[in-house]
């Protein structure tokens, strides 16, 4: 198992805690996309972190999905997980580059700028959760930890960290979230509050080898702590040339026309996987005939 979500508890059911490693899967992101070294960061960043939130729904069919608008050079971004551990996502301008923020690291903040954080959880109910907050840095983990204390009412905290090659390849990424339950008592506060202000960064500990289940340790490891579950988490995409057959009738009978009247080879590009599906003049024929 390559890539995987620890699920665990401690403090007797006072916290719970999530952590990922993900290094394949951002890296299989990367290449898919072609992105730069921050478009990189940004977007392992939001996938690890939507493949941690995703595991805390409990429907087989329950989606979710984390969007990320901003005024910066890279537009936003989009993240959609399920339960299973499988996510997908992509990067508005993945080829945008920048220099090193003030502290030497990959500018996600200044990549994605000034903007909202939207997370839409669609768990079977006639409308979906629709939780909406400003992002406060850009930095993607401390947005998140303000969405769950704003639009979820749960004291979280979240780290997420991407290392790069030299080569841009991915070298490191992963990250934890911890939240503190109702009722947690003012002593297990104070002294998760005191460990987490320890921690010197997730990117150093992943850069050491830290398993998911070492950085939980690290952390947690004087309150008790028990994991759960180990989830193996990919980055998964549903799209096929089935669906994309539907989605071309799905645009009527008139537009279909235009395109076989063009007498090409049109291609199909999915926006979460960047993959391309041709479709020839006579398979759009056959989508005429079935669109009538």
């Amino acid at each position: 198992m390559t890539d995987y979500i620890i699920r665990a508890t401690a403090a007797e059911g006072q916290i719970r805690a999530f952590a990922a490693t993900t290094k394949g899967m951002v890296e299989f992101a990367r290449a898919a996309h072609n992105t730069s070294p921050v478009a990189t960061a940004a977007l392992g960043r939001l996938l690890t972190a939507g493949a941690m939130m995703g595991v805390m729904m409990k429907g087989d069919d329950d989606l979710l999905t984390i969007k990320i608008e901003g005024d910066g050079p890279i537009g936003g971004l989009t993240v959609t997980a399920d339960s299973a551990g499988n996510v997908k996502g992509y990067v508005f301008h993945p080829e945008v580059m920048l220099p090193p923020n003030e502290k030497g690291k990959l500018d996600v903040g200044g990549a994605l700028g000034i903007g909202v954080l939207s997370v839409v959880k669609d768990i079977g109910l006639k409308d979906p959760y629709i939780g909406q907050t400003i992002l406060v840095t850009g930095e993607i983990a401390e947005d998140l930890t303000y969405y769950f204390a704003t639009s979820e009412q749960t004291p979280s905290s979240v780290a997420l960290g991407v290392l790069m090659n030299r080569d841009n390849t991915v070298s490191q990424a992963g990250g934890f979230i911890l939240q503190l339950l109702p009722g947690a008592s003012e002593e297990i506060i104070s002294g998760l509050e005191e460990r987490i202000q320890g921690i010197t960064s997730i990117t150093s500990m992943l850069d050491q080898g830290s398993t998911p289940e070492e950085i939980l340790t690290h952390i947690l490891g004087d309150f008790k702590m028990e994991i759960l579950d180990k989830i193996p988490t990919q980055f998964s995409c549903s799209c096929s040339k089935e669906r994309i057959e539907k989605a071309l009738i799905s645009v009527g009978g008139q537009e279909l026309q235009s395109m076989i009247d063009d007498g090409k080879t049109i291609e199909v590009n999915c926006h979460f996987c960047n993959k391309h599906y041709p479709v020839t003049v006579e398979e759009l024929k056959t989508l005429f005939e079935k669109a009538k």
